[in-house]
């Protein structure tokens, strides 16, 4: 027993040591190649020339970034967190839970290619929204419905039973119970979830091609205007092949944002759960 509990432990710190210098070596790389693109002016400018990425920056791009990816949260974000009280407090036909969990699992096995398609079918040609960043943002709010779901849930099931109970039992509303206490419990899982689905959204390219992203566009000013986004960029940069200072340079930024954001989601969350116990 004791020689198999050090070897599993071992194995834990060998894999998670292993993890981590892959992470480093890839954030090393990407950065060394694209060193030479990445500047204050590669992430402020708009970008130019008659090639795609070979002057100017990715403002745009990040800009588009961030209405996609707000779109898409407050689209799918309060939709999982409304299911997963439902589900959790108000749910007792077991037969209707089912059934919503079996919806919420198809959902979140549908590629995202697939999303794309429908949204793009749908949305811009039967309903004539046309391609905009609403009509990306209802992709994306689709595709991380279920990633902010599950969490939100697993969060609202880990909190005492016994502390719920006593507050009915002393006359408390089930609506106050669930905002006042429950939420407020749960506030720093619940915002780590958030996040880490707003950073799914945001590596997201198939969705996007196909409703919203547009290549050179302008940063939007409403829902209702094309935009492009940092992972589409990517893809045409790549996809070219001309420019890859660039490619490695977008890459890199994309991963700085998605690692910072997910450091702040861990961070907040375990102060939060350190302060409520």
């Amino acid at each position: 027993m004791r020689f198999s509990a050090k070897f599993v432990k071992s194995w834990a710190y060998i894999s998670m040591a292993v993890t981590v210098l892959v992470i480093v070596f890839l954030f090393a790389y990407v950065f060394f190649m694209g060193s030479g693109a990445i500047s204050l002016a590669f992430i402020t400018e708009m970008p130019r020339g008659a090639v795609l990425g070979s002057e100017g920056g990715i403002w745009p791009a990040i800009a588009g970034s961030l209405w996609f990816t707000g779109t898409a949260l407050i689209l799918g974000g309060i939709p999982a967190l409304a299911t997963a009280v439902c589900l959790v407090f108000y749910c007792k036909d077991k037969r209707i839970y089912n059934f919503i969990r079996s919806v919420i699992q198809s959902i979140a096995g549908i590629p995202s290619i697939a999303l794309g398609l429908f949204s793009y079918s749908l949305l811009v040609r039967t309903m004539g929204i046309g391609r905009c960043v609403l009509a990306g943002g209802i992709a994306l709010a689709i595709m991380i419905f279920p990633f902010i779901e599950v969490r939100i849930e697993k969060a609202l099931n880990e909190i005492p039973r016994a502390l719920i109970l006593s507050s009915y039992a002393l006359g408390i509303s089930h609506s106050y119970t669930v905002t006042k206490l429950v939420l407020r419990a749960i506030r720093g899982e619940l915002v780590s979830g958030l996040i880490l689905g707003a950073c799914f959204a945001m590596g997201a390219t198939a969705p996007i091609i196909f409703t919203g992203g547009v290549a050179y566009a302008a940063p939007p000013d409403s829902v209702m205007q094309p935009a492009m986004a940092l992972p589409l960029h990517l893809y045409l940069l790549l996809a070219q092949g001309t420019t890859m200072p660039q490619v490695y340079g977008t890459a890199f930024v994309l991963m700085i944002i998605v690692l910072v954001s997910n450091t702040v989601a861990t961070v907040y969350a375990r102060r939060e759960k350190h302060t409520w116990k």
